[in-house]
């Protein structure tokens, strides 16, 4: 007869690089798969529906609770849009009230209802539950006439549809008379740069109107740079607009994709992010900033995007840079480097020189980072290392900037996923 008082052993998780992957809960699988996610979104190792999927597994098998913590951290501090509504969809037919409450708050923008009935129905029509009306109906009150008539868009789900099949409640006369305006369709255009252009207005004439009346939120102003010079906007104009503006909820690789695009306006384009990084509390003591220069990292963020992840750490970096007091930057792959004492754009520059695109040696750089002395070493990596990670001499961070699935820095490191400002918070939190 066989055996049958066998040990059995957990299979050993590994890196997709193959070095030991930390035993992880399925809340940090959840948090490391939503932190730095665009939903659909394929990366280095792995497929966007893999991933989606995933999330959707993991967000069904815990607590509401805890799925909605998660959803609103992404939204909020990550500044992610379509994750969020991803999150809900997931934890829908399960959740309790917690849904409602939680995707009223993640919907932050008037399209963003639309977008989240249009994944409700991603596998069919099926009726609404109860708490999504609730949710919706809520988020729907939030929005005055010009985000509603700026997101009153052709698509599978319009904002009209959304009152039908809610029956929100106004909560004033004034927002009874738009949302009677919005289901005859008599909604005024609203004044906005794709309004103005797409009807045919003079695109110096239009773009000065929309810098001089304050009209172009942040992330508009760094996404139309390059257009603006095409228009022969006056170039002082749009300097003294990038100086004013406060790039809320801008993430800070959008600065080096604006200065990718429009170069020169990369002086104001820095100083923008030096103000950004001037809001966050100081690190005290010596730092080691190691960042990985793998070849995973010189993918493109998305399918849409020009960027390569490695861009999205170096701003990362830039801001590190910034809070830290005494810090020196080290690059790795198959070999590890200390950069250069650049801040900036300069520091994009030398990082982007600073050895191949090579392997993953996390533990060669961290080991070059103790050989130094420091009080902490943060690392920004995506994690998918040839190496186990050892424990660190000082303080350890890893911040991780992909949504793979496995990772190595744990236990005795401090885990944070994502690649906002909100990330640096976390380091100083976990110090105070």
């Amino acid at each position: 007869m066989a055996r049958t008082n066998v040990l059995t052993r957990t299979p050993q998780e590994r890196t997709h690089e193959g070095a030991p992957a930390a035993r992880t809960d399925d809340i940090q699988k959840l948090r490391r798969s939503v932190m730095a996610c665009l939903l659909w979104e394929s990366e280095f190792y792995e497929d966007g529906e893999s991933i989606a999927q995933r999330i959707a597994e993991l967000a069904t098998t815990l607590p509401p609770e805890v799925v909605a913590e998660i959803a609103i951290e992404a939204r909020e501090k990550m500044h992610l849009r379509h994750v969020p509504l991803w999150l809900v969809r997931c934890m829908a037919p399960h959740g309790g009230r917690v849904v409602g409450d939680t995707l009223a708050r993640v919907i932050q923008r008037a399209d963003e209802m639309g977008e989240f009935v249009a994944l409700y129905w991603k596998d069919g029509k099926t009726p609404l539950s109860k708490q999504v009306k609730r949710g919706l109906a809520a988020a729907f009150t939030k929005f005055d006439q010009y985000q509603i008539s700026k997101y009153d868009r052709d698509g599978a789900v319009r904002l009209r549809d959304i009152l039908f099949l809610t029956h929100a409640k106004p909560k004033d006369e004034a927002q009874a008379a738009l949302w009677k305006q919005l289901v005859d369709r008599t909604l005024p255009p609203p004044e906005t740069w794709e309004v103005l252009l797409s009807a045919g207005a003079d695109k110096n004439a239009a773009w000065t109107h929309l810098l001089l009346d304050n009209m172009l939120g942040g992330l508009a102003l760094l996404r139309n740079l390059r257009n603006m010079q095409q228009a022969k906007v006056d170039r002082d104009l749009i300097r003294e607009a990038i100086n004013a503006n406060e790039f809320k909820r801008v993430l800070p690789f959008r600065f080096i994709a604006a200065a990718k695009h429009a170069p020169d306006f990369e002086p104001e384009l820095e100083q923008a992010m030096f103000r950004a990084a001037s809001t966050l509390d100081k690190l005290t003591g010596k730092t080691a900033l190691v960042i990985d220069h793998s070849g995973s990292m010189n993918e493109k963020l998305s399918s849409k995007s020009e960027l390569p992840r490695a861009e999205a750490e170096f701003a990362l970096a830039i801001m590190l840079r910034e809070v830290a007091a005494d810090v020196d930057v080290i690059a790795f792959s198959s070999s590890a480097v200390v950069v250069p004492p650049r801040r900036g754009f300069a520091l994009r520059d030398a990082l982007h020189r600073a050895t191949e695109w090579g392997g993953t040696l996390t533990e060669k750089a961290k080991q070059l980072a103790d050989s130094r002395g420091y009080d902490r070493i943060i690392i920004v990596t995506d994690e998918q290392s040839h190496q186990a990670l050892t424990k660190p001499v000082g303080k350890g961070y890893v911040i991780n900037v992909a949504s793979a699935k496995n990772g190595i820095g744990y236990g005795a490191w401090t885990h944070v996923d994502g690649w906002s400002e909100a990330v640096i918070e976390y380091i100083r939190a976990a110090e105070a």
